[in-house]
């Protein structure tokens, strides 16, 4: 990106209250020059005592809620620069939070002071002057699919839970129904405005895109599955695929217009261990065979609900872009491979039509199951072959034979195809050659409850992973965890036995380049959490 393309923002950043300068940089204090707008909104100083602090001070999961001296409702990028340089000045701990899904505490950590609410930063779209898409950070994956395809009918291969908000999911990487077609978000990240603080305290908002001579590209590659609140804060993502030229429709994937989905779903009732295990690794064994980029079945994507046997059932979903040529057959086919020499007969057989739209902003339950199901705890791993033998065992036992409530699940999760496509090194997600993802989880209502789900969750994973420690470590079947399904434990040696450690489960290769990242950025350590990346040693 040359540097006059640099210094021209489009007067929607300016409006957000960020201007780049020389050097791709904001300064506290620093005033864009638009023409005169409506005064902006916040920032909003809530603390102890007022009546909003007990109902802005929880994310999503109910486990988790800190004491923070203050919570700080921010409306653009001069607001976060100026809360940045207040907790440097004071030394206060601060953590932000845009859609508050997080599943560990890393904003509800009781060291945080200062809790940067980026929920009114929600706007989306098309900047002219970087010929990308424009998001912040605050913005849910709902309104990012709404608003793209409202506009431009394109889109980007996101999650499926539409109230995550984009800044930490954008971060940590971003996949969904349309990855193995598109691969990840952030292979359609071009650049990312962040907050950050030098040595000497000083805050400042710093643009960094992916082209090769941005001098502050290093600062994009972190972005790309590094994780949210390692570096500074995002306050605006660009998004474009990479080669896309021409008019704004043709910079992102395009939005299909309908989506095939298909649901069976088998009884617990009679179920054979032999006929259960074998679901599972035809499950798995067709995704080894067919997750190619550009393989004819990479536009379909599946889900693998292993409920608990107190639910009664489990469940297979399939989606596909309905006008994807076959779309009917490639459907029919993976669910003869999956079921065969199963000798399952379903309990339900639902076929669906709907605009794709709908499918991606039904509010549904979350991801948390029950919307009074608060509490809750998960854990993951990639997956770049079938569980083995014994890991099968495992998750029938588990699942068929311990007590747990019937929202204790785990879900095998497609993957790979385009994602792929792109080597471990470009981007700061290394598990590149992953299938499939596992996830673990269980969820509840009641505090008092906690340990023995707990227990129950953290007994399940650590049997499946028993022969590598507790854990996913990478190998010939595993290959580390996901940042965006953080898990404490990880990092725990009560729980992680392997020698492994939790950052290189998570970042693989790539974690020495995410620690010089670190200590370029970030050189105070003002940004951290319980798996945060920490500087060189």
């Amino acid at each position: 990106m040359t540097e006059p393309a640099r210094n021209q923002l489009s007067r929607r950043t300016l409006l957000a209250g960020a201007t780049a300068v020389a050097g791709g940089t904001l300064a506290a204090g620093t005033v864009g020059h638009a023409a005169p707008e409506p005064a902006e909104f916040g920032p909003v100083r809530i603390r102890p005592g007022d009546p909003r602090y007990e109902n802005l001070l929880r994310g999503n999961n109910f486990r988790f809620a800190g004491q923070p001296e203050e919570i700080r409702v921010v409306s653009s990028a001069e607001q976060v620069v100026r809360a940045v340089a207040e907790a440097a000045r004071t030394g206060r701990r601060i953590a932000p939070r845009s859609g508050g899904h997080c599943f560990e505490n890393f904003t509800a950590d009781p060291q945080v002071r200062l809790l940067l609410d980026l929920s009114p930063m929600d706007e989306v779209g098309y900047d002219p002057a970087m010929k990308a898409f424009a998001v912040q950070p605050g913005a849910t994956l709902g309104q990012v699919y709404r608003r793209l395809f409202q506009g431009w009918g394109v889109t980007i291969p996101g999650g499926s839970c539409p109230a995550v908000g984009a800044g930490g999911h954008f971060a940590g990487g971003g996949y969904g129904a349309l990855s193995r077609r598109y691969g990840s978000v952030v292979d359609h990240l071009y650049g990312v405005e962040v907050v950050v603080a030098d040595r000497d305290g000083t805050a400042r908002a710093v643009v960094a895109t992916r082209e090769p001579d941005d001098p502050n590209r290093e600062l994009w590659w972190a972005h790309t599955g590094g994780g949210g609140g390692n570096f500074g804060v995002v306050t605006r993502y660009w998004l474009r695929s990479p080669g896309a030229t021409g008019e704004p429709s043709r910079l992102l994937p395009p939005s299909p217009r309908t989506m095939l989905e298909r649901v069976v779903s088998w009884g617990w009732a009679g179920l054979t261990e032999q006929a259960f295990t074998r679901l599972l690794r035809n499950f798995g064994r067709w995704h080894e065979r067919n997750s190619e980029p550009g393989s004819r079945s990479a536009g379909l994507y599946a889900i693998l609900l292993l409920s608990h046997h107190s639910a009664g059932y489990f469940s297979l979903a399939m989606q596909i872009d309905a006008d994807l040529p076959g779309a009917e057959g490639l459907v029919a086919e993976f669910l003869a491979a999956v079921t065969e020499g199963t000798g399952l007969t379903p309990i339900d057989d639902r076929h669906q039509r709907m605009p794709w739209l709908h499918k991606m902003t039904w509010p549904g339950t979350g991801e948390a199951g029950d919307a009074a199901a608060r509490r809750y705890k998960n854990k993951a791993g990639y997956l770049r072959r079938s569980l083995t033998d014994r890991q099968l065992a495992a998750v029938h036992h588990h699942l068929a034979k311990t007590t747990a409530t019937p929202a204790a699940t785990m879900l095998l999760i497609g993957y790979g195809g385009q994602v792929r496509s792109v080597s471990p090194e470009a981007t700061a997600i290394a598990q590149r050659g992953a299938v499939m993802k596992a996830v673990y989880s269980t969820t509840w209502t009641d505090e008092g409850q906690d340990e023995t789900h707990l227990a129950w969750i953290r007994a399940f994973y650590r049997d499946v992973y028993l022969d590598t420690g507790g854990v996913p470590v990478p190998g010939e079947v595993s290959d580390g965890s996901y940042i965006n399904y953080p898990d404490n434990d990880l990092a725990d040696p009560a729980h992680n036995t392997s020698g492994v450690s939790a950052h290189t489960l998570y970042y693989r290769d790539n974690y020495p380049r995410l620690q010089r990242v670190k200590a370029c950025w970030d050189p105070r350590g003002i940004f951290r959490h319980a798996l945060g990346v920490e500087p060189p040693a």
